[in-house]
């Protein structure tokens, strides 16, 4: 009789434990943790056009961005590979909105921003990921 209840004591405390865990790591809503520790959106009045750039060898990081960038409000209207390598992520401001491709370079959780208007551009941002940006854990997607 002594043994069961050690035995269930046990079950009990590591299923508490679990709980605990999953809570802290996915806080109270039961959502994966943000990157950088801030929930960084796009304004809900605002359409802000990103075309994310895959700058490194990484295959899939371009998508992985994109993904996160969605899922916060941007509007990712294109994404592919980059002819140049980097080692750092750089957003560029294309359409003099400065503000904008900070945003967007807060919500990849930093980046260097950098002005290089490009009118023939339909799109506000660019997104030239590097070796250094760390896609965030995707969520288990059956």
């Amino acid at each position: 009789m002594m043994r069961r209840f050690v035995v269930g004591g046990a079950a009990l405390a590591g299923v508490a434990l679990l709980a605990a865990l999953a809570w802290w790591t996915f806080g109270p809503g039961g959502v994966a943790p943000i990157v950088g520790g801030v929930d960084v959106r796009a304004p809900a009045d605002t359409r802000i056009r990103v075309e994310v750039l895959n700058a490194t060898r990484t295959r899939g990081l371009a998508r992985r961005a994109t993904r996160h960038l969605r899922d916060r409000g941007f509007d990712v209207v294109g994404m592919g590979n980059a002819e140049e390598m980097l080692d750092s992520t750089l957003v560029l401001d294309r359409t003099g909105h400065p503000a904008w491709a900070a945003l967007v370079a807060e919500a990849l959780g930093g980046a260097h921003v950098a002005s290089r208007p490009d009118t023939s551009r339909y799109l506000d941002v660019t997104v030239l990921l590097g070796a250094s940006w760390s896609p965030p854990s995707e969520t288990f997607d059956p």
